[in-house]
């Protein structure tokens, strides 16, 4: 079990990130004295997207092929469409989403997110939220799609849109001081 306080939290994004669901939670998080990284495929900063047009930015700590699962509490994975397309096929970024799965560490994914957990078939047998969109996807891959602002099946927490970000990241909180969660690997 470790303390929201004391909890080492990666976040793994790239340019096209939905902007509340990267900020919010990096925000929320840092306030509750959580340590929060970024991770991305390449360095510098990445972009968001928000409100149909290019956002502002932030910037890159350490790069996905860095990533030692070992230095983290919980992984979050914001949506977007272009964010998780992009990360979904780059093998550095599916290495950390699969190691952080079979961890048995906090995984979250909210949005469209969840298609990385699909490419990592860590949602084959779980319940699962998404953004609508998607949702025939999760299917395709064995998950069990629920209409629910926050869903969580053993430690991997999934929300379906910006509306749902207070409940997620109280959800992820939560998580995190339970500790780790016993899952089959993906």
């Amino acid at each position: 079990m470790t303390a929201i306080n004391a909890a080492k939290i990666l976040i793994l994004a790239t340019d096209g990130y939905e902007r509340s669901e990267l900020r919010v939670p990096y925000e929320q998080l840092k306030l509750k004295g959580a340590d929060v990284k970024i991770a991305s495929i390449e360095e510098g900063q990445i972009k968001s997207w928000d409100d149909k047009n290019w956002g502002d930015s932030i910037a890159v700590d350490l790069l996905a092929k860095s990533v030692r699962i070992e230095d983290f509490d919980a992984l979050v994975l914001p949506g977007g469409q272009i964010n998780p397309d992009v990360l979904r096929t780059n093998e550095d970024a599916m290495r950390v989403v699969r190691d952080f799965v079979k961890s048995g560490k906090v995984v979250a994914a909210i949005c469209h997110a969840p298609w990385l957990l699909v490419e990592a078939d860590a949602v084959r047998g779980r319940q699962v939220t998404s953004y609508g969109s998607i949702k025939t996807d999760i299917k395709n891959a064995g998950g069990i799609w629920k209409d629910e602002e926050v869903v969580t099946d053993k430690g991997i927490v999934t929300s379906r849109s910006p509306d749902d970000l207070d409940a997620f990241v109280a959800k992820i909180v939560e998580e995190i001081e339970e500790g780790r969660h016993e899952r089959r690997a993906a």
